[in-house]
């Protein structure tokens, strides 16, 4: 069975196809990269003043809109969430430090 994620990745890729008057999805999309990019900043933003201010409710309603947004910037730059995950698989095992210091060499 798929993950919410994985299903709302699978929706993304199709909305690709559809137009902007229809899909906001789309619309991003064709707005290119700046644009996704800066949705998802701008939901980053808005996830970390609401866990500051403690308002759980508010922080998991806009990290879902991050999770979102990050989806479709990862369709638009044509990486699939399955090299994400494949990323942190290898990551697996080791302390941050460890795995920040393998990344510098």
């Amino acid at each position: 069975m798929k993950t919410t994620l994985e299903q709302l990745s699978e929706i993304i890729k199709e909305r690709r196809s559809s137009t902007a008057e229809k899909s906001y999805t789309k619309s991003l999309i064709e707005a290119g990269t700046g644009k996704c990019a800066k949705k998802m900043g701008e939901e980053a933003v808005e996830a970390v003043i609401a866990a500051v201010s403690e308002d759980d409710d508010a922080f998991k309603e806009e990290t879902a809109d991050l999770l979102y947004h990050l989806l479709v910037l990862l369709e638009q730059k044509n990486v699939s969430m399955k090299e994400v995950e494949d990323i942190l698989a290898s990551r697996m095992g080791l302390s941050g430090h460890e795995e920040k210091a393998q990344r510098t060499q």
